[in-house]
């Protein structure tokens, strides 16, 4: 593993936010931007996760110039605010990787708005922990962790997780299979980077910011003052992103703990039933008073099934031979990926 960013480069160290889709990452994205000193960008980069897997070896000019093309006629472009001459003469000589890709782009962004580092917000791009490091020796990661049960209810409200075939909508409790499956990725991939990885727990950076900001400014080596954030208070910082807007409308508006009142007890006896462990581990109190196996049958088999089927659909955007059976896909086709997708398209942005 590269060597960690140390000294006066770690403040200049590019940061990654990642972690399990509506864990909070654009939360605390938004909070270090409301920050300061950080260029902003208005989406998740999708570099990693999204645009690179489709594109094979980018040390094959062909390939990194095709990737380029499809990036600069999408929104991730768009959004950035750089002018077309500003990258499309970098990328197809300086370019060997997803990470110099990132890099360029980001770099420039941070010269145009005269920012002295940059930060992605890249969820899913937890599941691509070790590539970053490798080609970008100097990132520092920080991976949000929240409640299985609230991400849960909210992957499946939000339909992010394409269920089985058979299936209309993932249920909760596969969406909680999901959480478990990519939490768990995600810290053993962070447990290789020393002290270049840390973890953030949604609750805490909700219920005492002051806390956790005071944490992560020692391990950025960045200002993260709480009270100039609530001035800027850019995005969410200022306006909840909620999977239930109807709740964000009450007075006593909270994202932590949803799942006491919108859970059924079914639903939540088989969460608990299925990923308790990994709750309790985390430091979340389980409901029932201590962990209630089920039908043990039934529990083995669902995760067995779910876990096997991510890694397959994971394995499959990451194996150069899965890739080959898969249908090729034209950069039209992957354009519409990066256009359309709700899980690509980059957020709306309100700056309160």
């Amino acid at each position: 593993m590269a060597a960690s960013a140390t000294g006066g480069s770690r403040r200049h160290a590019p940061v990654f936010v990642v972690g399990c889709a509506r864990s909070g990452t654009t939360l605390l994205y938004d909070t270090l931007m409301s920050a300061g000193g950080f260029a902003i960008y208005l989406g998740e980069s999708n570099i990693f996760n999204l645009l690179a897997p489709r594109f094979g070896d980018l040390s094959v000019r062909k390939n990194r110039e095709r990737m380029l093309d499809v990036w600069l006629g999408s929104r991730l472009f768009r959004v950035s605010g750089l002018e077309r001459s500003q990258i499309e003469n970098k990328i197809p000589d300086n370019c060997h990787n997803a990470g110099d890709f990132l890099r360029i782009v980001m770099d420039e962004l941070a010269l145009q708005q005269n920012a002295s580092r940059w930060a992605a917000n890249a969820p899913e791009e937890v599941l691509h922990l070790k590539h970053i490091k490798e080609t970008i020796p100097e990132a520092l990661i920080i991976h949000v962790i929240r409640d299985g049960r609230d991400v849960s209810l909210s992957l499946s409200e939000k339909r992010y997780i394409r269920p089985f075939p058979w299936k209309n909508r993932e249920t909760p409790e596969g969406a909680a299979l999901y959480w478990e499956w990519i939490v768990e990725k995600g810290r053993a991939a962070g447990s290789r980077l020393g002290g270049d990885y840390t973890e953030v727990r949604f609750e805490e950076l909700v219920g005492n910011p002051r806390a956790v900001l005071q944490q992560l400014s020692a391990f950025l080596d960045h200002d993260l003052n709480y009270d100039q954030i609530q001035q800027t208070a850019i995005g969410t910082v200022a306006r909840p992103n909620t999977s239930f807007r109807q709740d964000a409308a009450t007075r006593d508006f909270s994202p932590v703990g949803r799942w006491k009142k919108r859970l059924s007890a079914t639903h939540l006896t088989k969460i608990e039933s299925w990923v308790g462990g990994t709750l309790s581990n985390l430091g979340y109190k389980l409901a029932a008073s201590e962990q209630d196996n089920g039908n043990k049958f039934d529990r083995a088999w669902n995760r067995l099934l779910y876990r096997q089927f991510f890694e397959l659909k994971y394995r499959s955007k990451t194996s150069s031979v899965l890739r080959a059976l898969r249908p090729a896909l034209t950069s039209q086709k992957v354009d519409e990926i990066v256009i359309v997708d709700d899980k690509a398209e980059p957020r709306k942005w309100r700056v309160a």
